[in-house]
Formats: C-alpha cells, structure tokens, sequence
C-alpha cells in the first residue's frame, strides 16, 4: 500500500471510528430531547458511519495488486464503492432528514432535557471537527504537491475517499449548527418549527453533498481524462526523446487514484531505433509515481 493509500485509509478509519460515537451521543440525546433536528443529525452520523465503512472497503480492495483478470489493477473499484457511499448519504441522510422534518412540522412536540441535547451537540462538533481536520490535512497536502488551493484541488482529485470524508464532515459540521440554532430557537420562542426547518435544511443540503459526491465518482468511472496541464506534461516528455519527430495523439485516462493509463501516438526519426525508443520512452514513463501503463504507437507522418 502506497503513502497516499496510507494517508486514506488513516482519515477513513478516524471517521468511521468518530461518526460511530457521535451517532450513538446524538441518539441518546434525541430520544431524551424529542428534537427532529437531533434525530435528523443522528440519522446524518448513522449514514455517515456506514457509508465511511464502505470507503474503508474501496480503500482496501483498491489497493489489490493487478493480476490475469484486472491487468491494470483495481484501482476504480475505489470509485464504485464511493459512488455507493454517496448514494447512502442522498437515501438514509438526506431523505430521512426531510421525513423528519416533515414530520415534525405536522406534528410538533415539546424539547425535553434541552441542556443534554445542547451538551451532546456541542462534544459532537468537536469529534466531528476531529476526523474533519484529519481529512482537510490531507486534502491540503496532496493540493499544495500539485500547486492547486484546496477547492481547485477536491474538483480534481482523482481519489474519492478524502474528499468523501471532507465533504461529508463539512456537511457534519453546518448541520450541527443548524440543530443547535433549532434547538436554541425553539426555546426561546416556544414553536417546534424552528426544529423541524432546521431538520428540512440538513436534509437539503446532504442531497447537495451527495449530488456533487456522485457525480464526481461518475466522472471518474468512465474513465476521466487526466487534467490538461498534466497531460501536457507528459507529451512534452514524450516529444522531448531524441526518436521521436512528433506527438500526434496523447492520452492519459485515470484508472484508480492517482493512476494513469497513457497512450501516445508518435511519428518517428527516419531511421530511429523503434524498439529500443519505445522501450526506453516506456521505462521512463513508468517510473513516474502516477503512471500505471503506458502504450507507445509509431504512426506514419499525416499530410
């Protein structure tokens, strides 16, 4: 398992351990309270867990070694089960969260233990913050690595687990607020709406969260290309071999996190030693960390 494989299978490992506690803190406290809001983000941590231990599973079976049947290795499987984790945020948080909120609005009652559901609330922000800061460490590194800020670098990245994670605790974290704003309000003003509006809201914006998460997952699964500052790279390399007269055609694909399916088209010296450049420009290709396969094809110059 690579640095990067190590890096997410540490961030997914500290979620599933803290969504897992606060899920049960968050539980406890809505069946004391009667909150929807709470309820809502009990639902969001149980999602969370689960769809966290489902990332856990694409981690691992990623990191599979190619053989006879996956000759470029497993790397996509990551993709499936992240597409799978985000399905589970938009049905289990996001649906169920609106239920609540429906419900509640239909039929409001009374907080209870109001001091418990605030306690519980404030501690699971801090665990959330935890396995959020876990993941924002590692986001930010492997941004700073390609000379992207962390926003540009989430639209890009190729491993889903990171971003799974921070996205998800984002979302954690906001929902948090809007249930201890809920509960707060309806306090002072007396009116369950404040509760269930705050259980409408965290459902909306899982189904956002996971709407982004899915399409993302999507594009990789169908095998993205490769952004263009770095495909441009890589025709530079190759155009810069002394056989080579031209680049033609270049293209890279990702095949897992960080792995790069490349074939290149290129026109040949006259007279250039083919199997000897090919072979070379391969080995070359192929020490680069990202490479995963590399199809080197001399074509004939086109008028």
């Amino acid at each position: 398992m690579t640095r990067t494989e190590d890096a997410s299978l540490r961030t997914v490992v500290v979620a599933v351990a803290v969504n897992l506690l606060v899920a049960v803190a968050k539980g406890v406290a809505a069946v004391l309270t009667g909150s929807a809001a709470l309820l809502a983000e009990t639902t969001h941590s149980i999602a969370d867990t689960a769809n966290e231990v489902l990332l856990y599973v694409g981690v691992r079976h990623g990191a599979k070694s190619a053989d006879d049947r996956h000759p470029l290795g497993y790397g996509q499987a990551r993709y499936f089960w992240s597409l799978l984790a985000a399905v589970g945020i938009f049905v289990i948080g996001g649906l169920l969260a609106i239920a609540d909120g429906v419900q509640s609005l239909r039929h409001p009652e009374p907080l209870t233990d109001v001091g418990v559901g605030v306690a519980v609330l404030v501690v699971s922000a801090g665990l959330e913050g935890l396995s959020w800061r876990t993941a924002h460490r590692q986001l930010r590194a492997e941004a700073n690595a390609r000379h992207l800020d962390l926003g540009e670098y989430v639209a890009v990245s190729s491993d889903p687990t990171p971003t799974t994670v921070f996205l998800e605790d984002s979302a954690a974290l906001v929902g948090l607020a809007l249930a201890l704003v809920a509960v707060v309000l309806h306090v002072v003003t007396g009116s369950a709406v404040w509760d269930g509006a705050a259980s409408l809201l965290i459902g909306l914006l899982l189904i956002v969260v996971a709407l982004v998460l899915m399409r993302r997952n999507l594009a990789l699964l169908i095998d993205e290309a490769a952004p263009a500052e770095i495909r441009e790279r890589l025709r530079q390399g190759v155009a810069a071999e002394p056989w080579v007269a031209e680049v033609t055609d270049l293209t890279a694909v990702y095949v897992g996190p960080r792995q790069l399916l490349v074939l290149a088209h290129v026109v040949p010296v006259a007279g250039a030693d083919l199997v000897g450049g090919v072979g070379r420009l391969r080995r070359r290709l192929l020490s680069l960390p990202a490479v995963a396969a590399v199809e080197i094809t001399p074509v004939e110059r086109t008028s």
